[in-house]
């Protein structure tokens, strides 16, 4: 492999303290403040969207913007508390058994997406029972503005200088701090654009444009099925995690092991609202 082009062409890598403010003891780190932006800023959206009666099949929105304002305590408990876990339970395991006190150093990174889905849908699930809302439309709502999330978590994973890619002669390769003397693929920009930038785009014209909500669970099936392949994609430029390297021997990594059920599940999901849809069509 010729990995490498002239040194003059690498990017250096952007020296950006992880902690934002330092008042003494307490920090403020870039990865928490993006975990705070993109919920804010997801609940704030999913307002919108709920107020917007002209999305909404004959006029009326399937939750209230009081049932968005109580949920978005559980929706923080759920991609919290299901980030971290998945992130043990898939990653990092053998790290936490051996020192108990890394599961809540969440300041020093090890999130996990698929972890954190978890923790949300099961949020979702029991929120929707106890408010007798329709949980497809619940789950619609709440994937549309998922990927604001994606995009600041990635692009705090860069600041961070972790997660980045394989080893790259790309003009735009970037030398990170902690992943050699050797150029890498910037992975997490690569992500924070398709996972970000590219699924929120798609939703949202989804849903303003093709009047997706009518038919609950086609918003969360092209969202899963979306971050599914953008997250395969990805896969193939970023660097595995170093206790896990290749699965099996061979090209395969964790994340496109957890992301190939999802494809699976996010066309199964746009199948059963587009057959869903067309029997209620077939029944006016």
């Amino acid at each position: 492999m010729e990995p490498f082009v002239s040194l003059l062409s690498i990017l250096p890598f952007p020296e950006i303290d992880p902690v934002l403010i330092s008042v003494g003891p307490l920090q403020i780190h870039w990865y928490g403040l993006a975990y705070v932006a993109g919920i804010v800023l997801g609940w704030l959206y999913a307002k919108a969207i709920v107020r917007n009666s002209a999305l909404w099949p004959r006029g009326e929105a399937a939750m209230s913007e009081q049932d968005l304002d109580d949920f978005l305590l559980w929706v923080a408990i759920g991609i919290v508390g299901g980030g971290r876990i998945g992130y043990i339970l898939f990653y990092d395991l053998a790290s936490v058994i051996a020192n108990p006190l890394r599961a809540i150093e969440i300041w020093n990174g090890g999130m996990s997406f698929h972890g954190g889905l978890i923790g949300t849908i099961l949020a979702m699930t029991l929120f929707a029972r106890r408010r007798s809302i329709r949980l497809w439309s619940l789950f619609d709502v709440v994937a549309a503005v998922v990927p604001i999330g994606l995009f600041f978590g990635r692009i705090a994973n860069f600041i961070n200088g972790e997660l980045w890619g394989r080893l790259s002669s790309a003009p735009w390769a970037i030398v990170f701090p902690t992943g050699g003397p050797f150029p890498r693929h910037p992975s997490q920009i690569y992500e924070a654009l398709l996972e970000g930038v590219v699924l929120l785009s798609v939703l949202a014209l989804l849903i303003y444009r093709g009047r997706a909500l009518a038919r609950p669970g086609l918003v969360a099936g092209v969202f899963v099925t979306g971050y599914g392949l953008a997250r395969i994609t990805v896969e193939f430029f970023r660097e595995p995690d170093a206790q896990l390297g290749y699965l099996f021997g061979g090209w395969l990594t964790m994340g496109m092991l957890l992301s190939l059920p999802m494809v699976l599940i996010g066309l199964w999901a746009i199948w059963r609202a587009r057959r869903a849809g067309s029997r209620a069509e077939a029944v006016r």
